[in-house]
């Protein structure tokens, strides 16, 4: 993906997001770490560039949050609309973004272990790379936490629970989840761009 291109995608939907937001307040903490990624990108994308599949995942993962940051997650119109012909009880946007939780993440943890010489390609690659998007997933939900405690009822819409009393053990399933089949799906893939980047080197 070219960087005009990422670049407009990105800014196209973080203004889109900013305008009328359901929740203000929100809307920062969701599209907060949208705007962490972008700097640490823009910091090192000459230093250190990554694979074009690392850089479109981020972008999808960085619209997953605006668009959830815009809503909230628990009032994404095209999820609420899903609900009868799915057969669910509440909005599951949160779902798809703790998916997005662990298959993001464990593209970029699986990119830069390889490339930094942490560990080698094969199982216990893999095995870190899950395990650290369950760590990365249940950091999340104690952020979740501290900001519930610190903010009382104004953190309701960014926690999303709905209800659902087994909502943060869901989320880091999903997360789990999602570190799997990224692994399972996109490592050869990975492994190409890894060569052609190394071969540009």
């Amino acid at each position: 993906m070219g960087r005009l291109l990422w670049l407009g995608v990105f800014l196209a939907v973080f203004i889109w997001s900013a305008i009328g937001p359901f929740d203000r307040f929100t809307w920062f903490l969701e599209v907060v770490p949208a705007l962490i990624g972008f700097a640490v990108l823009a910091a090192t994308e000459r230093r250190f560039p990554l694979t074009s599949l690392v850089y479109a995942l981020i972008l999808i993962h960085c619209v997953i949050l605006m668009v959830g940051g815009h809503y909230t997650y628990a009032e994404v119109p095209l999820f609420d609309w899903l609900k009868e012909p799915m057969g669910w009880e509440r909005n599951n946007y949160d779902k798809l973004g703790h998916f997005a939780q662990g298959f993001i993440p464990a593209m970029i943890a699986r990119e830069l272990v390889l490339r930094l010489g942490v560990m080698k390609k094969g199982h216990w690659c893999n095995f870190f790379v899950v395990c650290f998007c369950l760590a990365f997933s249940a950091f999340y939900e104690l952020i979740e936490w501290w900001v519930a405690i610190a903010t009382g009822e104004g953190a309701e819409a960014f926690l999303g629970t709905q209800g659902y009393v087994w909502d943060t053990q869901s989320d880091m399933g999903f997360a789990l989840l999602g570190a799997i089949v990224a692994l399972l799906s996109l490592s050869r893939w990975h492994d190409r761009q890894l060569a052609r980047l190394a071969a540009k080197a």
